[in-house]
């Protein structure tokens, strides 16, 4: 049935004469068709926000239903993609009107021409569940595409292996009704409504990263979710590369939500170049780009971490792990905030919605471990980037991101200056999934690590409190002991805390390696504890020169080679038996 607009304010548009309109049903609005969707039905009143620029809208046009809510195409192509905020593919948009984006385009995520050479994986007169892999096909020379069906029943009409695009039959599906589905290597998918997985199982495997400091002290699990704020310039997009690059994730979906143009321009391009470790081939093979820059709509900003979160889903539901990077979701809540204001609703603290917690904690939950409908299990582990103003962690989105996640990397500012990254500090950030992978730790490093971990974890506490002494009353008056502390922190905040991302050897650094380091700098602790029953000042062992070389480890020693470090304990011993002997004779 068709209606027409009465109020237009920016985004948000009202309609008379709506009254078969749904909740969140997808709407064309205007001559030019804008892609809209209903978020208020009052009477006769629609209340709709529309995704695109709403300039020269005019009072009286029309706009009708699609008959359905906001969907996205799901199926091949979507790796090695780019696409804006509503999952248009941006190469496609490029095709139709260049390098802006035209008002009313309707294209879609998927290549219709390209051929994909399909293996089918049922035949004629299976029973086919929800869920049920009935098709593959190479999506990039590192994924495979299994296509799950969205439907039950008898299959029938199977087509030979062969090449064939997203809009070919492949099949048809005959439920107990007799209804007959048609089905491709494309399906449709409400980007609000997560997908259904058959159980949700407990945490017990790390995504392991190859950045120290996360896998050592503050680790996420694959299913979980992290938070990592910071102010600009604190190495956000740094850090998310590198977790893109080198995390065991087998598919990575980046979302670029309300991001400056210019560097959005720039993280294309630098994933474009970047290369997949693992497979040597470029690492958009792997990865799905969504780019909703600050200057594009604000309301698609909303949906764009929708949109991302159900392209993720899908990739799990292949039995894929994945990884959702979102910078930054304080955006998509300024998104929140203005829309929700131009909705005239009661602003909460600092004008965002009420409702924020709740759309945080529904964004944040679609993540986890999930057994899903195939039979196989696949993870989504979410990464949400938060800018918080100034860099206060105090303000609304920070705080309630903390509620819904459990690890927080705490990016600091004043390390970022100091040219020390990653700069998430150590003080500030927590994980609590140290519980659940202590098994997994276990079984492959041993229980040592752990009590590694937590001596590091001590000394850096102690450090910190060390320091403040320090401003008031100077390094000097500190007994030996304490002095100690300070020198071998201070070993770990160099040599193992940063990490060089440009550094062939330091950018990865696997968990074998990790531990071994921690074993390197507590012998150095341990070992040195006989200088100081002594009264031998520690300075006299830094003076030898095996601090300096302790901090080159992770650029001198190879990945591949832990037996040097049994060299390095050596190296220390010597150190301070020299410095025994000095001050014995």
């Amino acid at each position: 049935m068709s209606c027409e607009i009465f109020s237009i304010n920016g985004p948000v548009i009202k309609l008379k004469g709506a009254s078969t309109l749904e909740m969140m049903e997808s709407v064309r609005v205007g001559r030019q068709e804008l892609i809209g969707e209903v978020v208020g039905v009052k009477g006769d009143e629609t209340v709709v926000q529309v995704y695109e620029d709403t300039s020269g809208l005019k009072p009286g046009e029309p706009a009708k239903g699609t008959g359905g809510p906001m969907s996205i195409e799901l199926g091949p192509g979507l790796l090695y993609n780019v696409f804006d905020g509503i999952a248009r593919s941006l190469k496609a948009v490029e095709k139709h009107s260049g390098a802006f984006i035209a008002r009313g385009l309707n294209v879609g995520a998927l290549d219709r021409d390209k051929k994909w050479n399909v293996t089918l994986k049922v035949k004629e007169g299976d029973m086919i569940d929800i869920g049920t892999i009935y098709a593959e096909c190479p999506e990039t020379g590192i994924i495979t595409h299994h296509c799950p069906s969205p439907v039950k029943g008898i299959a029938r009409n199977v087509v030979a292996d062969g090449f064939y695009s997203v809009n070919d039959a492949i099949l048809e599906v005959v439920d107990a009704k007799g209804r007959i589905t048609v089905l491709t290597l494309m399906q449709t998918w409400a980007i609000r409504k997560p997908r259904p997985v058959k159980e949700r199982l407990p945490i017990s495997m790390p995504l392991i990263t190859g950045q120290r400091i996360i896998d050592t002290l503050f680790p996420i699990a694959k299913g979980g979710c992290a938070a990592v704020p910071g102010p600009f310039g604190a190495g956000k997009t740094i850090i998310q590369h590198q977790l893109a690059k080198w995390s065991d994730a087998d598919i990575i979906i980046y979302l670029g939500c309300g991001e400056r143009g210019n560097e959005m321009t720039q993280v294309l391009e630098e994933f474009g170049e970047l290369q997949d470790p693992k497979s040597g081939k470029p690492l958009l093979e792997r990865t799905v780009l969504l780019a909703n820059t600050s200057n594009m709509p604000v309301a698609a900003r909303e949906a764009s971490v929708y949109t991302g979160m159900t392209i993720a889903e899908y990739y799990r539901d292949m039995g894929y792990h994945v990884a959702l990077m979102a910078d930054s979701t304080s955006r998509w809540a300024e998104a929140l905030r203005e829309i929700s204001g131009r909705l005239e609703e009661m602003p909460a603290e600092e004008g965002f919605p009420a409702y924020l917690p709740s759309r945080l904690a529904e964004f944040y939950e679609r993540g986890g471990y999930m057994s899903v409908l195939s039979g196989r299990e696949g993870s989504v582990t979410v990464i949400g980037a938060v800018s918080p103003q100034g860099g206060d962690f105090s303000e609304p989105v920070t705080q309630n991101t903390k509620r819904f996640v459990r690890a927080f990397w705490a990016l600091d500012r004043s390390l970022a200056y100091a040219r020390h990254f990653p700069s998430i500090n150590w003080i500030s950030s927590y994980s609590e999934y140290i519980d659940d992978l202590a098994p997994w730790y276990e079984s492959r490093l041993g229980w040592e690590f752990f009590e590694l971990r937590q001596r590091i974890s001590r000394l850096l506490m102690e450090e910190s409190r060390l320091v403040e002494i320090v401003k008031l009353i100077g390094a000097d008056i500190l007994p030996d002991d304490q002095k100690l502390i300070i020198e071998v922190a201070r070993l770990v905040r160099v040599g193992f805390l940063q990490q060089n991302a440009y550094h062939e050897t330091d950018t990865y650094v696997p968990l074998e390696k990790q531990k071994k380091m921690l074993e390197v700098y507590l012998h150095f602790y341990d070992s040195a504890r006989v200088l100081v029953e002594r009264s031998i000042p520690i300075g006299q062992l830094r003076d030898t020169g095996i601090s300096d070389e302790l901090i080159r480890i992770k650029y001198d020693t190879p990945n591949d080679n832990l037996k040097v470090f049994d060299v390095y304990k050596e190296k220390i011993d010597k150190a301070i038996a020299s410095v025994l002997e000095t001050n014995t004779t």
